[in-house]
């Protein structure tokens, strides 16, 4: 298993980020500006994107598992990765998710804690509603944890 960044060409795993954010647009925000990890066991399996928020603050603005190897901890792997690299750096690693009965109990699991919330975020944001195991996600929900 190999944890690589990708400094170029990053729109080359578009599926997989449109995976975790379904409208492209919004993936073009944070693409260029934030730094890719891709992880790699006999084939890309998992990537995250983080941004610099300033004052102190790292953020998630993309991870997303391979649908076929969810579950078998990749995600939390690169969480971890992540927020080794980043120790002494940033004070704070936070991600903002809908308020959705997988995403929320995941992070929780990865050390995270509710911190704030975007009311309307993803209808004010999105030009569809977009809905994660039969609820519309509307707010985005903040966690956070400390590095």
């Amino acid at each position: 298993m190999e944890i690589k960044e990708i400094k170029e060409n990053k729109k080359q795993f578009l599926s997989l980020l449109l995976l975790a954010d379904e409208q492209e647009d919004m993936i073009d925000r944070y693409i260029d500006r934030g730094t890719m990890f891709v992880l790699d066991d006999n084939g890309v399996k998992c990537e995250c994107v983080v941004t610099d928020e300033g004052n102190g603050i790292l953020e998630i603005k993309n991870i997303a598992t391979c649908p076929e190897f969810q579950g078998n901890g990749y995600g939390k792997i690169l969480i971890d990765f992540v927020a080794m690299k980043y120790k002494g750096r940033y004070s704070i690693l936070q991600v903002g998710t809908g308020d959705s009965p997988l995403t929320i109990p995941f992070y929780e699991k990865c050390g995270f804690r509710r911190s704030h919330s975007i009311k309307n975020f993803f209808t004010d944001n999105y030009n569809h509603p977009i809905y994660e195991c039969g609820i519309q996600l509307v707010d985005m929900i903040y966690l956070q944890k400390r590095l």
